[in-house]
């Protein structure tokens, strides 16, 4: 049984194009990575949660804030590059990127040091074109950028 993770694509329009709003990996492991280095605020979950509600917890506690959409649109599962299966929704909303306030995860750093940090699970937020969301976006993220255009934003 792969494991299972669900997120919420928050999106904004703007003069120049819609936008989408993507968090950094935090951790030593993508502190010095940016292109491919972002990902869609999610989180895994069991068999016996509900995905949609696993995912806007998921999302408040990466960015600190509940899902400012009421509103959301089912972009449907993947499997990712990691071998989870990954269920996302897409909503309209804004929220103010730079006071984003993620929840922390611990970790043996550096390896076999015997030594435990604490890391923030995103470690900034962002906004992005579509354009520029392909390229900073972890690869097996990017095809919920095509369904996005493909459900919510058609006539763009």
């Amino acid at each position: 049984m792969p494991r299972t993770s669900a997120g919420i694509l928050l999106y904004r329009l703007r003069p120049a194009g819609p936008e989408v709003l993507l968090g950094h990996m935090g951790g030593p492991f993508w502190a010095n990575k940016d292109d491919g280095g972002w990902s869609i605020p999610k989180g895994e979950h069991g068999t016996d949660e509900e995905p949609l509600a696993v995912a806007r917890r998921e999302f408040a506690e990466e960015l600190g804030s509940p899902v400012p959409a009421q509103d959301l649109v089912a972009l449907g599962e993947l499997r990712v590059t990691s071998g989870k299966v990954l269920a996302v929704w897409a909503g309209e909303g804004d929220l103010d990127a730079a006071a984003a306030v993620s929840n922390t995860f611990e970790l043996e750093w550096p390896p076999r040091s015997g030594r435990v940090q604490e890391f923030p699970e995103i470690d900034r937020a962002a906004w992005f074109g579509l354009h520029e969301a392909r390229t900073k976006l972890v690869k097996g993220q990017v095809p919920f950028l095509d369904r996005l255009l493909e459900r919510c934003l058609p006539a763009r």
